[in-house]
């Protein structure tokens, strides 16, 4: 009977943990739909700014564009890697991924001849890595990622851009995990600053020859930080969408092996019980 005890304290043991696991399946699967329509929608909007910002580039024609932020450094002194993971874990390769990317990005950079690599981690996972791994790192930002708003996204674009026009960082590049599907989030990094123009095939903005007023020169200049602090916010959506999705399918595997365990568990309990049960009435027939 003892071992019988240990069978059915371990049915609900795992019967427990199925539990856990299905709400936190369902918690994750109606943040993702929550930050998914928030993702598409911006991506729509950056689309657009993006193809603005490439058509006034092309209309400049031969006018310099003159914004700091479209002015690659000659020298190769700090460059600012924005890498971004989750607060929580639970969600299968994803932070595991995301500091693979950063730190094959951050060996290209110092080969590259930066003196000076610093990382700007958000999410509590990521910023855990950097400093187990020391690296020179900033942390103000590292709730962005539980709390992803715009505010804090033109916060941290806003210092970045500072930074950069006033020459104490020379390149700003991103790292994070781009959501493809719900079975495929792929690491990824990009050179945030400065900026080029990103060339946009569906944008929706006809080729065709506009009057500007005032100049394109002065649209980008106050077009630029605004498409900076949209990128920004866009990847930190993105990176949410993808953490959101990993922790979906974590959870739902995780559930579908409780289900698997719990159903091995009931029939060797089942077949326990009947050989004990059989057993007592040949005691009892023989005790006749």
């Amino acid at each position: 009977m003892a071992a019988l005890k240990e069978i059915k304290a371990r049915i609900a043991s795992v019967g427990n943990t199925l539990k856990i696991t299905s709400a936190m399946k369902m918690v994750a699967s109606a943040k993702l739909h929550h930050v998914q329509s928030e993702s598409e929608a911006l991506s729509v909007y950056e689309r657009q700014l993006s193809g603005i910002t490439e058509a006034l580039f092309r209309y400049a024609g031969e006018e310099e564009i003159t914004s700091p932020l479209t002015q690659p450094h000659k020298e190769l002194r700090r460059v600012v890697v924005v890498a971004i993971a989750s607060d929580g874990s639970l969600c299968g390769g994803f932070n595991a991924e995301a500091m693979r990317e950063l730190e094959r990005r951050v060996a290209a950079l110092h080969e590259e001849g930066f003196a000076r690599v610093e990382i700007w981690p958000v999410g509590e996972k990521m910023v855990s890595y950097v400093r187990k791994r020391g690296f020179l790192f900033d942390d103000t930002f590292r709730a962005l990622s539980g709390h992803h708003d715009y505010a804090g996204a033109e916060r941290l674009a806003d210092r970045l851009m500072k930074d950069y026009a006033a020459g104490r960082l020379d390149r700003v590049v991103m790292v994070y995990n781009h959501y493809v599907s719900m079975s495929r989030q792929t690491p990824c990094s990009e050179i945030l600053l400065p900026l080029e123009p990103r060339h946009t095939t569906d944008a929706g903005v006809p080729d065709a020859n506009y009057l500007c007023e005032p100049s394109p020169r002065e649209l980008l200049e106050s077009l630029l930080p605004l498409a900076v602090r949209t990128r920004i916010y866009e990847v930190l959506l993105d990176s949410a969408t993808a953490e959101h999705a990993a922790r979906t399918v974590a959870m739902q595997t995780a559930s579908d092996n409780a289900q698997d365990l719990l159903d091995e568990l009931t029939l060797f309990y089942n077949k326990q019980r009947q050989q004990a049960i059989t057993n007592e009435l040949a005691d009892i027939g023989q005790a006749e």
